[in-house]
């Protein structure tokens, strides 16, 4: 670790203390908070107020799971949450003691490694939405997003884990594993990006061939949940991207950085981009879709428009017909 500039009249270490690493003994009553990793004691108000919001938005994707079935995506959101609440008790953990080495490594991987499982969400709905709406308007085949934006959001995980478990390893001493987060998470943006031209690409094409007209035009409020499910579904995505943007520039700071060390950019830029894509993603339901009452089959390529159907039809559970005959 670098050498920190301590505040007049802030005391200094004894000699014999460890700041950081496994062996660190330091505490607040012998050594000064601005030697830490962050330099600060991480706000126990806001840490606090994380968990209890990923708590609730872990709830509700449940229930939305469980009432819409849609399983992939849910088990991607709770994984995710559930990495982020233990990703901030150890960031409350670092409030009482700033120099816990076990507490900063495990909220550097879970909050770290934490979207990725969102991300994965975001592919594995949109495939869906593709094959189901009009997948011949894709310039992408709905099955690759599976067999290549999946490992891609994998591999970007395993490199982050790995960068962050090597620079912890070596005491924040060593470049390497900096440098291999660094490379994790911009192969992450890199596949985000790419997601986003196809998914873009494919909005644009959907939305001028007026398909989304003809097919929900027996549906009364359907129209509305797939503007609410694209439109939350995009906003998720540029929240992600806000965020690694953010985290790109942290990581190219390293530890000597000061973005490392700035408590409100970290709330605004971390915290509140990945929650608010959370909660995005609520409203961005696949449920809105996908409903297990009915679901969308796409029709053979150059159906008559006429039949008002073109591209798309509504199948109804069966179960339905049965009650409403």
């Amino acid at each position: 670790m670098s050498t920190v500039q301590l505040p007049p009249g802030a005391i200094r270490p004894p000699p014999y203390v460890v700041v950081f690493g496994p062996d660190a003994n330091c505490t607040l009553q012998i050594c000064p908070v601005e030697i830490s990793v962050y330099g600060y004691r991480p706000s126990l108000a806001a840490n606090i107020s994380f968990i209890a919001l990923y708590a609730i938005a872990s709830a509700i994707h449940i229930y939305l799971g469980v009432r819409w079935k849609q399983w992939w995506f849910t088990g991607c959101m709770i994984i995710g949450a559930v990495n982020a609440i233990i990703g901030y008790v150890g960031r409350v953990l670092l409030y009482y003691n700033p120099f816990s080495f076990a507490a900063f490594v495990l909220q550097i991987i879970c909050i770290t490694t934490g979207p990725v499982y969102y991300c994965a969400a975001i592919y594995i709905t949109l495939a869906l939405a593709i094959n189901f709406l009009s997948p011949d308007l894709s310039r992408f085949k709905p099955k690759l997003f599976y067999y290549i934006f999946i490992p891609c959001d994998l591999f970007s995980l395993v490199v982050q884990a790995a960068g962050g478990g090597l620079s912890t390893s070596t005491k924040g001493q060593s470049q390497t594993g900096v440098n291999l987060a660094l490379v994790g998470l911009s192969f992450q943006v890199f596949t985000i990006l790419l997601f986003c031209f196809f998914f873009g690409d494919y909005l644009i094409r959907y939305w001028r061939s007026g398909r989304w007209q003809d097919g929900v035009a027996s549906r009364g409020d359907s129209a509305t949940r797939l503007k609410l499910f694209f439109g939350f579904m995009v906003v998720a995505v540029l929240f992600t991207l806000i965020r690694c943007a953010y985290r790109l520039a942290e990581l190219n700071q390293g530890y000597r950085g000061h973005l490392i060390r700035d408590e409100p950019l970290f709330i605004a830029f971390e915290g509140v981009m990945v929650l608010g894509a959370v909660y995005c993603l609520m409203v961005g339901h696949p449920g809105l879709v996908f409903r297990p009452d009915q679901k969308l089959r796409p029709l053979a390529a150059g159906q008559d428009r006429t039949s008002g159907h073109s591209g798309q039809e509504l199948t109804e559970h069966p179960s339905r017909k049965t009650t409403n005959q």
